[in-house]
């Protein structure tokens, strides 16, 4: 079996006793979405170095590697290439031994473990970090083709985890009793990035021939994307354009809905997204309402609404609570009332004075806040301290959130 490849623009002194090295074990790539992984660990990589591990390729022509490349900061990706055919025990055992080479070749001393997927727990066991997090950003067990073992599994990684972060309120709800440090870490903001939506004069190349007016979506298209709702929109309004950004994952392209008002636009780099929502004139949420979307907090709520765009979306819990209930969000599930909540946005009267409310909310959070308060955690546990207990902590968690 092959080490890491090496780099030698890597460096290779160990981290401090201080200072402890971050390997993350993702079952998201780091290229496919910019989302809450790449916001909190950008921002950790700037104070430790982080390996990123993700699931494996199986596409390796003999012995299993281990690619590693550095990409700003102290933040590096590591993707394993695994042979085809290979049982999942076998699977897990090469994965276990490049692990332990990427800590030698790269001189992993202390470490904090930070889990998205508690399957990884199968070749991550053995390690023994100073704190272990695990930052459930959604409930992975109700998502399409979701592994057998990964219920049993994520109760081991409860078992291990000093500190449980949840990616929205609803997911803590359900989380909060199986451990005593549970957090409640919303989806955050990068303001100044979305907001520079309010002031694009420039229509990308593929949206600019679509006509008014423009109703948009972006996010991953996949088993939480409501299909039937964009083919009744489509359909009760033929008027309007509906432009999609993303990706088609686990589903099949085929089986999206089509017709002359609906514009797939394929996926587009984070750095793009603005460009694209500047040109349109209400922003959605079209998510379904099943088992995959009940514990959600989609991080473009709060994305749509920098960047200055009404919102329609979806009876989603984490969006009803608080963006609904404040009046920032409209809310509908059938397509006459979806339709009806666009009208009222197209024909907003009082858009400056809702851009104030939405700004005063928006002021109030942020990646950086969130992160802040993430390793404010993270620094306690591994200082011996210990977390707070998990009532009241967790009131200051969410005060940086709310």
């Amino acid at each position: 079996m092959n080490n890491t490849t090496p780099n030698p623009s890597l460096p290779r002194e160990s981290a401090t006793t201080s200072t402890p090295d971050l390997i993350c074990l993702s079952h998201l790539r780091w290229d496919f979405v910019f989302q809450r992984p790449q916001h909190l660990l950008t921002r950790c990589a700037r104070e430790r170095r982080v390996f990123f591990v993700e699931e494996p390729y199986f596409d390796a022509e003999g012995a299993a590697r281990l690619d590693v490349s550095h990409r700003g900061d102290g933040l590096y990706v590591a993707v394993p290439h695994l042979p085809a055919g290979v049982t999942q025990d076998e699977a897990e055992a090469m994965q276990r031994e490049l692990l332990d080479h990427l800590r030698q070749e790269h001189s992993i001393g202390e470490l904090i473990l930070w889990y998205y997927t508690p399957m990884a727990i199968g070749f991550a066991d053995h390690l023994e970090p100073v704190v272990t997090v695990f930052d459930a950003m959604d409930e992975l067990s109700a998502f399409k083709n979701a592994p057998q073992q990964l219920i049993e599994r994520e109760a081991r990684v409860f078992e291990r985890a000093d500190l449980v972060f949840t990616g929205g309120q609803s997911l803590y709800e359900a989380k909060k009793h199986r451990h005593p440090h549970v957090y409640a870490f919303p989806s955050s903001i990068d303001r100044e990035h979305f907001a520079s939506a309010r002031a694009a004069t420039d229509d990308p190349v593929d949206q600019a021939s679509i006509p008014h007016p423009r109703i948009g979506f972006f996010g991953v298209l996949d088993e939480r994307f409501d299909r039937d709702l964009l083919a009744g929109l489509a359909a009760a309004r033929p008027d309007w354009q509906f432009v999609m950004i993303g990706p088609v994952v686990k589903i099949d392209p085929s089986e999206l809905p089509r017709a002359a008002n609906i514009h797939y636009l394929g996926g587009k780099q984070y750095a793009e997204l603005p460009a694209y929502i500047a040109g349109w004139d209400v922003a959605t949420l079209l998510f379904a309402r099943n088992e995959s979307t009940r514990f959600i907090s989609p991080t473009k709520t709060p994305e749509y609404l920098a960047a200055g765009r009404p919102v329609v979306s979806t009876s989603i819990r984490d969006v009803v609570r608080p963006y609904g209930d404040d009046g920032l969000v409209a809310i509908a599930d059938e397509v006459d009332e979806f339709v009806a909540a666009i009208e009222r946005m197209l024909a907003m009267e009082d858009r400056e004075a809702w851009l104030e409310r939405v700004d005063a909310f928006l002021a109030k959070t942020s990646w950086d806040r969130t992160w802040a308060s993430m390793a404010g955690l993270i620094n306690s546990v591994q200082n011996g301290r210990g977390a707070v207990s998990s009532g009241g902590a967790r009131a200051d968690a969410r005060q940086a959130q709310d």
